[in-house]
């Protein structure tokens, strides 16, 4: 069969994600090109190739992604929210409307793979998978290497697209990383329709090759803009995973150049209660300039965690942070502000100066939402490098990196030259935690620390119940859809 590649803008790549309610891997959808057609138009018009990565790229904050109706169900924000609730950090301190409530806080979710919450990961990544192998397709396939400079920044942009969904993928629907345990189908063409779980090995295998690429491809890309991804969150994303397999020193390594080469300086001083608004912020490495004309509105991060916006948060359910992290807060620490700090109020920990609406009314920042969006900033990456530095027995160049970001946080970091061992790297876990709160990277942290989750009085359910990072509760199944759908998977190998 040829191989096929749909093009158009952004709201067409986007109606074909949607295009198919069960079978999202359709390998028909309409619209298409043959890959020589493709091939042809991407010599003599590379924006058809650019507005349909952009097309891939709306998939990350629209509504409805992960194939529901549900209102924790709008991108890569709502995998953060579980992720962070899953891992603790993310208290929901009152529940009015009840989402997140049982699905997440109370795990009944990530247990029964007939819940639509357990769906919705599996639904959003997949759909994006499905819409960048359009364009590997389209542009040689696994082993393309065009030769137009338009061609290959967007071949290395979706490469390293399709490696952050499946390295989350690993992440929600794998306990802990088991080279030799199969975990999810493997799917890197369009015309992959339906197949077995593989091992955990093939999906890193794919991961680490796809970023490798990319980071080559990307080499020479000046981007327009930062919703598109460049060498630099390509080399982050390589990091993230093969710190998830133990791989510290290359990790170290990847992250160390990001940080002396990326051009990013972390947030500090008055942009850290600034409200984290702004794409431009030189700090955010990758994220979404919301607007007018991206129609984000209830359904969004800013829907559900910021007091300011018109959202949940406004009105009665609070996401705040877990007690006993803000307790470990010292009384000088910059981040500190970032939290409603008042235990005789409903809103306490609430993070009114971490994410807010520049308006400050409460439940006034009206819609559609212009308040942009992240998924990755350079503050992570300094964190990152420091922890694997420390795991791979290389502890000055940790509590180098650690103390040099730590006295952007406090006024005096000389601490850290005393840290050493279990305690440095307890620490650099700890501050992770404070410094990525409602950013979904606790939950990544967690697990490459092996860590045992102990929630606070500020919590709904669970409290002081102690939850190892891999403990059934915080890891999804394979949704029951797929199940359905899927003559390869089946419940007896779940």
């Amino acid at each position: 069969m040829k191989k096929l590649l749909k093009i158009g803008f952004a709201s067409a790549i986007l109606a074909l994600s949607y295009s198919c309610e069960k079978d999202f891997l359709d390998k028909q959808p309409s619209q298409f090109l043959t890959a020589d057609q493709i091939e042809e138009a991407a010599e003599v018009k590379p924006a058809i190739l650019e507005s349909t990565m952009a097309g891939a790229y709306s998939l990350t904050f629209t509504s409805g992604t992960g194939g529901t109706g549900s209102h924790t169900d709008f991108g890569q924000k709502g995998e953060d929210i579980f992720m962070d609730m899953l891992c603790g950090d993310m208290a929901l301190s009152q529940s009015v409307y009840g989402w997140y409530r049982a699905d997440i806080t109370e795990f009944v979710a990530p247990l029964d793979f007939t819940r639509q919450t357990n769906y919705i990961p599996w639904r959003y990544y997949y759909r994006i998978i499905r819409s960048v192998n359009l364009i590997i397709d389209g542009l040689g396939g696994n082993d393309g290497n065009p030769a137009l400079p338009e061609a290959r920044h967007v071949l290395g942009q979706a490469k390293a697209l399709r490696a952050h969904s499946y390295f989350y993928l690993a992440q929600l629907y794998q306990n802990e990383y088991n080279a030799d345990q199969e975990i999810l189908p493997l799917y890197t063409s369009l015309l992959d329709v339906n197949g077995p779980k593989v091992k955990a090995s093939v999906i890193y295998d794919l991961i680490e090759k796809d970023l490798r690429e990319a980071i080559v491809f990307l080499n020479d890309f000046a981007r327009d803009n930062k919703s598109q991804i460049n060498k630099p969150v390509a080399q982050t994303i390589l990091a993230y995973a093969l710190a998830a397999k133990g791989e510290y020193g290359p990790a170290y390594t990847l992250a160390n150049d990001v940080i002396t080469n990326g051009g990013f300086t972390p947030m500090q001083g008055a942009e850290l209660t600034g409200g984290f608004n702004q794409l431009s912020t030189p700090g955010w490495m990758w994220g979404i300039d919301l607007n007018t004309n991206t129609g984000v509105g209830l359904l969004s991060f800013w829907g559900q965690v910021d007091y300011f916006s018109y959202s949940y948060a406004g009105v009665g359910d609070y996401k705040v942070m877990d007690q006993n992290l803000f307790n470990q807060f010292p009384a000088n620490d910059r981040r500190r502000a970032q939290f409603f700090n008042n235990p005789a109020s409903a809103l306490n920990l609430l993070p009114i100066n971490k994410f807010y609406n520049p308006r400050r009314v409460a439940f006034g920042g009206g819609t559609p939402i212009q308040d942009d969006i992240f998924f990755y900033r350079i503050s992570e990456v300094h964190l990152l490098a420091a922890e694997c530095a420390a795991k791979s027995a290389n502890e000055p160049r940790a509590k180098t990196i650690l103390k040099n970001f730590m006295s952007l946080r406090v006024p005096d970091a000389s601490y850290v030259d005393g840290l050493n061992g279990a305690q440095l790297l307890s620490h650099i876990y700890l501050q992770t935690r404070l410094e990525l709160w409602g950013e979904g990277k606790s939950y990544l942290a967690m697990k490459r620390n092996k860590a045992t989750i102990l929630r606070g009085p500020n919590h709904l359910s669970f409290v002081g119940v102690a939850i190892p990072y891999n403990d059934e509760r915080l890891t999804f199944e394979i949704p029951v859809q797929e199940l359905q759908d899927n003559p390869f998977i089946s419940t007896q190998n779940q």
